[in-house]
């Protein structure tokens, strides 16, 4: 061979194994995870919700909906659990969250080993640095919950956000902490804000490069606070109260097959609405007027996410998953000195319990219980590539717990035992990427556990032994979804093998 065909052999050889480099690439999709803090299950239009959720809500009918989806009750234990495939019991994060994740590798050090750009913008709610966990970019809330509009000091011409008493909140940007940290900009809201730094990251990355974005918001966890102009699209919204738009939800629920249709509305926990005083009325339309705005306009930016997608030329290969930390909350946060109306930076505005009551529907309970309404969250998985049979509802359960073992079954990775000279515990999550393809899976019968303060549960199959306070109750989930009829006193064999079986698991977690 002479030299001149030499060299144009060589040089159309490299062409085609940097082509054949370009398309493994391109091949691998896109992931983003999208969490939300305190949301109900029931709180977007596509889980029976009347708050204007038009993003969200194409996402659900062009991609999956979970109906049996289920987190940990409580923020920092579900993010560490989602962040490592571990239970929480596993990692520490069970009791506290100021201490490194233990165990475990994070979803940033899976996707970083696979070639990812890793990404991370949000709350963290932890005392570890995101960056020293396997991801490139992070900027976000540190601690667990802040001011929306202004999480520091007092600002020329403003008057003093409202913060919890005694609590300074840190702040990360692209990886150096703020203690506190006080924004310039008088347009800073969390929400935005936090779409901000993940679409400016996403415009710096090349098309074929694929990336990993986590992507924490921190609403609609409290302080109630947002935009007058999302308020204002509720303002008569909720005048007619709890008991309404609770049965509407219900209703839509059953229609657009989210819930079995055995389900039945539970009893009802919040206070009758025709017992309020008229000021008190206007409190609480207010407040779940509020609420509502926030859930509006983390739809708005997620909008504004998939827009950047198209933009970049890569949504259609992009796996985003949506889905919240805990159920709707019951806790009341009293700040002192707090002014202004309720959905400014000046008043700290809790949820409560009737409202959450309703987020929760059709469940019972709240954030910190193992019943349903603590715990089954929405969620939501769209894929335009490869989830062909759209707006299906997968009823099979999945837990945190899964994510990293979808992840790693989706990388073709498998889950180390050992990670940078310490010992990882394996994940005992199931991979639920056949049920996004539609395919079967072999979760249905695995058991499914929870522990969080006075809060404890097993499901296996349809079978659900659960407590609050130390008092078990059984519930037969396929007869009786809503958990209305307490049947441990006819099933004494279950209740004691479900007992063995979280005993067992408490054990071997906790070592």
């Amino acid at each position: 061979m002479n030299f001149k065909l030499k060299t144009t052999v060589l040089i159309l050889l490299g062409l085609f194994v940097n082509c054949q480099n370009k398309e493994q690439k391109q091949s691998k999709p896109n992931v983003i995870l999208v969490i939300v803090d305190d949301m109900g299950f029931s709180d977007l239009g596509a889980y029976g919700s009347e708050i204007s959720t038009p993003n969200i809500d194409r996402l659900a009918a062009e991609g999956v909906r979970f109906s049996n989806a289920y987190n940990t009750s409580k923020c920092f234990p579900s993010r560490a659990c989602i962040l490592t495939g571990l239970y929480s019991q596993q990692t520490g994060y069970n009791k506290d969250f100021k201490q490194p994740m233990r165990n475990a590798i994070t979803l940033g050090e899976l996707f970083k080993s696979a070639g990812y750009t890793t990404l991370w913008s949000g709350k963290h709610h932890s005392t570890e640095n995101p960056i020293d966990r396997g991801f490139d970019h992070y900027s976000g809330l540190l601690d667990g919950a802040s001011n929306h509009f202004n999480p520091g000091k007092q600002r020329e011409g403003e008057a003093t956000p409202a913060h919890k008493v005694g609590k300074t909140r840190s702040w990360i940007i692209e990886g150096e902490i703020f203690t506190p940290y006080t924004p310039e900009s008088k347009d800073f809201y969390t929400t935005d804000t936090f779409t901000d730094y993940a679409l400016d990251w996403i415009n710096e990355i090349e098309a074929e490069q694929p990336f990993f974005l986590y992507l924490s918001y921190t609403a609609p966890h409290d302080p109630l606070m947002a935009w007058p102009e999302d308020i204002k699209k509720y303002e008569d919204k909720y005048n007619d109260g709890y008991e309404a738009i609770r049965e509407a939800r219900f209703k839509k629920q059953l229609e657009l097959g989210i819930l079995p249709k055995n389900s039945k509305l539970s009893i009802a926990y919040h206070k009758k609405w025709s017992t309020l005083s008229e000021e008190k009325r206007k409190e609480e339309s207010r407040t779940m007027a509020v609420y509502a705005a926030m859930i509006d306009r983390i739809d708005q930016n997620i909008g504004r996410l998939t827009d950047k997608l198209k933009e970049h030329g890569t949504l259609k290969n992009t796996l985003i998953l949506f889905t919240s930390d805990n159920g709707a909350s019951g806790e009341v946060v009293n700040v002192p000195g707090g002014t202004g109306e309720i959905g400014a930076a000046t008043n700290w505005k809790s949820l409560g319990k009737n409202w959450a009551n309703v987020s929760n529907t059709p469940y019972k309970f709240f954030k910190n219980w193992s019943h349903e309404g603590g715990i089954k969250t929405p969620l939501i998985a769209y894929w335009p590539e490869k989830i062909k049979a759209s707006n299906r509802v997968v009823h099979t359960p999945v837990h945190f717990i899964d994510f990293m073992k979808t992840f790693s079954e989706l990388l073709g990775i498998d889950y180390p035992s050992n990670y940078k000279g310490e010992e990882i515990i394996p994940s005992p999550g199931i991979s639920f990427l056949k049920a996004l393809k539609n395919q079967k899976t072999d979760a249905k019968t695995r058991a499914i556990f929870w522990e969080w303060t006075k809060g404890k549960a097993i499901r296996k199959g349809d079978w659900k032994l659960v407590a609050y306070d130390g008092v078990w109750e059984l519930y037969d989930l396929k007869n009786d979804p809503i958990e209305q009829n307490n049947v441990i006193a006819k099933n004494p064999a279950v209740e004691e093998e479900l007992k063995k079986l979280h005993l067992k698991w408490m054990a071997e977690t906790k070592k």
